[in-house]
């Protein structure tokens, strides 16, 4: 935005500028100008004048406006070229047979010196050309020029453009860039030679993105040019990823406290990296103030305003520049300009003012000494060599913004060249024409109209970003209070990965896998059973064939012996029955082991049901045996007769076949099948078989549990019969230990993780089934091997009375 005091200056400029028109009583028409008149620096009469709007001046002393008294006239600094690569375009066209033939181009350039005001005055003048000028005209009041080539900064464009629109003139700009000209609803008779800002402020997010700079600082001029560049970087920039630390503006009018919040801005910051969009003249003086704090080390990126400009690469502070990248106009050449601008002599009669002030200037020479300069000033002659000067005149960096002005005039000339060859009105239709001027200069060169800006690679950049890249393995958290590119590196969760730098999130792995310890990378998760050939697997292999194989020994040591009275007096039958049950009992648990696959599953739970209820079975027969043996000892007792072997193995049967249908059940409704436990652990799969129908498993272990408890209670009834019926008391101690197995059983089969359920589960049948074979038959194996003596009739009657 314009300063306050600048806005002054333009509403003081505009007041002193309104025409007052006012007609005779002979309605003749009389045009007069309020305030003093401006006058051309250079002029030149001919069948079309050309106007120019140029800052020959540069810089200027603010004053004080007191709107009491005239503001005194600004005072400048020389520089011209611009208005001679116009004049030179000039002359090549009135030289030439092939365009405009037969008409001679005159032109009327101003100086505005940079100021707004000023320049909304000339072209004021140049609509309309007042007293000084009319003369030329035959019509005093319709002096108006076709065309207007100017002016250099986009907020002056923006003040002409709005006075030049309502007449359709043309302003023709070399330097103006300021998207917002492009605005045809407002600024419908803007022109320019040069690409918008709308491109240089892109390419440049681009460019800083493509060093890696995510984290600068930004500096623009407070006027049009600065403020809009700057927004569509920012907004560029943060679709980029970019963030700005700061981003202050200035003015070279600004008082020095504003300079030194800006210094102590940029002294407080991180970033390493100042993106400017600064005219020169507002450059040379920060780059000063830079200087003086020794403010090194920074990495500027600037716009065409000043990358290339010779002058502020020479300055006193200019290292504080070293390194600068950015963006310059498309270097250019135009044959025989070089020349025609060192041969400023012929200005002496068209600008002999001009001439004056810049020869003095150039030489530090004076064309008419007083006393007090004819110590200090030699006495110009009008005859020194100005190509052996070495200054920004002779500089002929700035050709390509001198190519623009010579483009410019000779797209006016077409344009011209078109309209009068069809006898149109050229105040109404030049405007039109020009826009769709298609013409190649002399040295064959074509504008391009895509704005495309070519990059040069460097080598060696400074690092400016707020946090450092996150590696692979972590994920960006931006800091609180903190721009986006201000964030913590956090290590990815168990469980999740993120396998790209500056990555925002962690993906979390597919169930079946799990994150290496870099965070980097998903690995297939370990697959873990009970396998027959880990320590555990094979110990409780082991210790399963060990109890089948005894067993095996005891039921041969009955078989050998099953004539002998302590085997006959204990039901014979039912000890077999019980003996082969317990070698499926033993063997039903190598069933847990191994891989779980569909077959094994439902085998394991049922094998392990209807065994353990035969086994159980088998000692309720021989409880109950014991009991109806002791009550036919009693008088008038028949209860054997009733309670015979046969019952006894109709009661065994009965028992199992409960078990059977209730498994028969189970598997058909909703059977056990192996399944995938990912929950227990994160880095584990655990293969195991699922229950199918839980209700199908506790009714089969309840009704185990529901048979020992039944055993339990009779044995116990029955522990204190007489010695010779003594089978009881340890069927009472077996069962017990049966009941404490399996009461432990439960919560730890319930608490255990993966294939530790698996262990208790096998560890619970095969004590159970110990307890059982050696509290119930390790006794009488005892009697029968090594006291023989014992297992008599005789000793079996004598025991019994």
């Amino acid at each position: 935005m314009l300063s306050t005091q600048r806005w002054s200056e333009q509403g003081l400029a505009l007041l002193q500028l309104l025409l007052v028109a006012s007609f005779s009583k002979s309605e003749e028409q009389v045009c007069s100008l309020m305030g003093e008149p401006e006058e051309p620096q250079l002029f030149k009469t001919g069948d079309v004048i050309l106007g120019g709007i140029f800052s020959f001046q540069s810089n200027w002393k603010t004053v004080e406006l007191t709107y009491a008294h005239r503001p005194l006239p600004l005072q400048c600094t020389r520089a011209f070229q611009y208005a001679q690569a116009m004049l030179f375009a000039i002359e090549e066209i009135n030289n030439s047979s092939d365009l405009l033939p037969g008409i001679t181009l005159g032109y009327m350039m101003y100086d505005t010196c940079g100021s707004i005001a000023r320049s909304v005055r000339v072209a004021l003048a140049l609509t309309d050309v007042n007293e000084e000028t009319a003369s030329l005209s035959d019509n005093p009041c319709r002096g108006s020029v076709p065309a207007i080539i100017g002016e250099a900064s986009s907020s002056p464009c923006m003040a002409i453009s709005t006075v030049l629109g309502p007449f359709y003139i043309p302003l023709v700009s070399h330097f103006a860039t300021c998207a917002c000209l492009s605005n045809k609803v407002r600024y419908p008779s803007f022109l320019r030679t040069i690409p918008s800002d709308y491109y240089q402020s892109r390419a440049l997010a681009q460019m800083v993105k493509h060093f890696g700079w995510t984290w600068v600082g930004a500096i623009r001029s407070s006027d049009d040019y600065g403020t809009n560049g700057m927004a569509t970087f920012t907004d560029t920039a943060t679709q980029l990823g970019i963030c700005l630390e700061y981003s202050v503006s200035f003015f070279r009018t600004d008082p020095s406290e504003k300079i030194q919040r800006i210094i102590n801005i940029i002294k407080g910051s991180t970033s390493r990296v100042i993106v400017t969009f600064l005219s020169y003249t507002d450059l040379e003086i920060l780059i000063d103030e830079f200087a003086h704090h020794n403010l090194t080390g920074y990495q500027w990126v600037g716009t065409e305003a000043w990358i290339s400009d010779s002058v502020t690469a020479t300055t006193e502070g200019h290292y504080i520049l070293d390194g600068s990248v950015g963006l310059a106009i498309p270097k250019a050449e135009v044959s025989g300009l070089r020349e025609f601008m060192l041969d400023v002599k012929p200005l002496n009669s068209s600008g002999e003012k001009l001439f004056t002030q810049f020869w003095e200037t150039a030489f530090h020479c004076s064309f008419k000494r007083t006393k007090e300069t004819a110590g200090s000033q030699k006495e110009c002659t009008g005859y020194e060599d100005l190509a052996g000067l070495e200054n920004s005149f002779n500089d002929m960096s700035l050709m390509p913004i001198f190519n623009n002005v010579y483009k410019g005039v000779y797209a006016i000339a077409h344009s011209l060249h078109n309209i009068l060859g069809c006898g149109q009105n050229i105040y109404f239709q030049i405007l039109q024409n020009i826009k769709n001027i298609h013409f190649k200069t002399k040295e064959g060169e074509e504008p391009k109209k895509d704005g495309s800006v070519e990059f040069v690679q460097l080598v060696l950049v400074p690092v400016s970003i707020c946090s450092g890249t996150c590696d692979s393995g972590t994920r960006k958290v931006l800091q609180k209070g903190k721009p986006v590119c201000c964030y913590d590196c956090i290590p990815c969760a168990e469980g999740e990965v993120s396998n790209t730098t500056d990555s925002i999130t962690c993906v979390r792995c597919h169930p079946e896998f799990w994150s290496n310890e870099r965070r980097d990378d998903c690995e297939k998760k370990e697959t873990e059973f009970l396998s027959f050939t880990e320590i555990m697997g094979s110990i409780l292999t082991l210790s399963s064939l060990i109890g089948a194989c005894l067993t095996a020994t005891v039921a041969f040591i009955f078989f050998r012996h099953r004539n002998t009275p302590i085997v006959k007096a204990n039901n014979s039958e039912l000890s077999f029955l019980l003996l082969f049950s317990l070698t499926l009992c033993f063997l039903c648990s190598l069933t847990f082991i191994g891989r779980p696959s569909d077959w094994s599953c439902m085998l394991r739970h049922t094998a392990f049901g209807i065994t353990f209820v035969l086994c159980i079975s088998c000692v309720l027969g021989k409880t109950l045996a014991v009991l109806m043996a002791f009550k036919a000892t009693l008088p008038g007792s028949n209860l054997m007769k009733w309670f015979g072997p046969r019952r006894q193995r109709i009661v065994v049967l009965a028992f199992t076949f409960i078990q059977i249908g209730i498994c028969i059940v189970w598997l058909t409704a909703n059977p056990p099948y192996p399944f995938k436990n990912l929950r227990h652990f994160k880095d584990k799969i655990i293969l195991e078989c699922a229950l199918g129908s839980p209700i199908g498993f506790w009714a089969v272990l309840g009704y185990i549990g529901l048979l020992a408890l039944l055993c339990f209670i009779l044995a116990f009834l029955a522990r204190k019969l007489p010695d010779n019926f003594n089978e009881a008391k340890f069927i009472t101690f077996s069962m017990l230990i049966f009941c404490a197995v399996w009461m432990t059983f439960i919560p730890a089969y319930v608490s255990s993780p993966g294939k530790f359920s698996v262990v208790v589960e096998i560890f619970a049948i095969l004590a159970s089934s110990f307890g059982l074979l050696f509290c119930i038959f390790f006794p009488k194996c005892y009697i029968i091997l090594l006291k023989p003596e014992k297992n008599t009739k005789k000793n079996m009657m004598d025991k019994k009375s």
